[in-house]
């Protein structure tokens, strides 16, 4: 039998030990929940395959992206990066992000 998940965030966040290293905090249908902390500027990727959806759950995170403009997510707000859109997270300030995706999504990106 399954059971209901309640996820704790702020403990979750106590666990995180370095930026970009997202920890995997509940898992629902084919889709996997990451939490990470962001510091500085990622590098430019892309999935190919999978949309990414981005939470942030306290600071502020930019994502760049090549061909439109940048979006740009306060606390609260959320934002998707549709399959073979090239970006780039960044942020000036360390930020705490969810992110929801496909279970086969690699963090790392195809390229």
């Amino acid at each position: 039998m399954n059971k209901a998940l309640k996820l704790k965030i702020k403990e979750s966040i106590d666990t995180i030990t370095e930026p970009w290293a997202p920890v995997e905090i509940g898992w629902f249908n084919e889709q996997v929940i990451r939490l990470a902390l962001y510091r500085g500027e990622y590098h430019w990727h892309v999935h190919e395959l999978e949309d990414e959806a981005f939470l942030v759950h306290s600071g502020e995170l930019t994502i760049r992206l090549r061909d439109q403009e940048d979006i740009v997510l306060k606390t609260g707000e959320m934002g998707i990066v549709p399959k073979g859109t090239e970006h780039c997270p960044r942020c000036d300030e360390d930020t705490y992000v969810l992110m929801i995706e496909p279970a086969t999504l690699q963090s790392e990106g195809d390229e």
